[in-house]
């Protein structure tokens, strides 16, 4: 006997709805009355706006090269950050710091000052929002407590829209992370211990002050000049490639330019230093190949042969970082 079939509830015809759509979700239908799930209809172009990766994030802030290099390069660092409307009641400072205890993406202060770490994993591919986000978290946190990861919304404010573009940017490098904590000198117990780890693996580094966005660090084996410099990509390879093949690349006795990275849509050139070359002996070289590559990257004409021979050697020595 054949079994009666259960009756089938007609499905809701599909209605569109007005204003904004409401995240649900990725399975469930589509909060607009399309009928079609939430993940192919208006998720899916929620989904590309937080995965999809903005190649320079940290355009139109002032400062971006060292934005980049305290990104990357940068162990110990903090720098005074300028809201665009001002700071709102009960937050006496804004600070930027490379790295916090535990990798908090903030920490709002027993004082009600913030303080936002810029080497931490972002959920995003954009991560001006995802800092934006963290920001304004700390902003309204409760004194004393470190902000959450959490996923920023796509359509969120990003650093652009918080910060006063025409404040100036000028990190501090430290030797050590004692601007984790008040009075670090009278730190003990785990805290003391804690901060002795963070300082033994930190690379010693120093930033120029002849020429922008230059850092000098030392590593066990030899010492190294990472400059982050904002000139376009082609221009700036093939102004590289001219200086190399003229043999005017160096900075000095002993140096040699090794190649560059990109990171955050710019290029860091890296040079190889000898070990005794300290950081305030890199300043009057860097000054003067400040000079000799501004005169490059005018240079219009085509490169030689020699120079494109230079600067093949040079591109095949480049990596992104991100």
């Amino acid at each position: 006997m054949a079994k009666k079939r259960r009756p089938q509830s007609q499905a809701a015809k599909p209605r569109r709805v007005d204003g904004e759509i409401p995240v649900v979700g990725a399975r469930e239908p589509c909060p607009c009355g399309s009928g079609r799930r939430y993940k192919a209809c208006h998720g899916r172009a929620a989904a590309q706006a937080v995965t999809e990766l903005v190649q320079r994030p940290f355009e139109g802030l002032a400062g971006e090269c060292d934005w980049v290099a305290l990104r990357e390069l940068v162990p110990a660092a903090t720098v005074p950050l300028t809201l665009a409307n001002g700071l709102p009641e009960g937050v006496p400072s804004v600070t930027l710091a490379t790295v916090l205890p535990m990798a908090w993406p903030a920490l709002r202060r027993d004082d009600g000052s913030v303080m936002v770490g810029l080497q931490n994993d972002t959920p995003s591919g954009d991560l001006s929002r995802d800092l934006a986000d963290v920001l304004r978290r700390a902003l309204t946190g409760e004194p004393g407590q470190p902000v959450a990861a959490e996923r920023a919304p796509g359509e969120g404010p990003r650093l652009q829209d918080l910060l006063d573009p025409e404040a100036p940017f000028t990190p501090e490098v430290h030797d050590g992370f004692e601007f984790w904590v008040p009075n670090a000198e009278s730190a003990d117990g785990a805290v003391a211990a804690s901060l002795e780890r963070a300082n033994e693996a930190a690379l010693p580094t120093s930033r120029l002050t002849g020429v922008e966005a230059a850092y000098w660090c030392r590593t066990p084996e030899k010492n190294h000049l990472r400059w982050v410099m904002p000139h376009p990509e082609e221009r700036l390879m093939n102004a590289l490639a001219r200086l190399h093949a003229a043999g005017a690349s160096g900075l000095g006795d002993g140096t040699r330019l090794v190649g560059s990275f990109r990171a955050h849509g710019l290029m860091v050139p890296v040079w190889d230093l000898p070990g005794a070359m300290t950081a305030e002996d890199c300043e009057k070289p860097a000054a003067a190949f400040a000079e000799r590559l501004g005169e490059a990257l005018a240079d219009d004409s085509p490169l030689t042969a020699d120079e494109r021979r230079a600067r093949s050697g040079l591109t095949n020595r480049q990596i992104t970082l991100s």
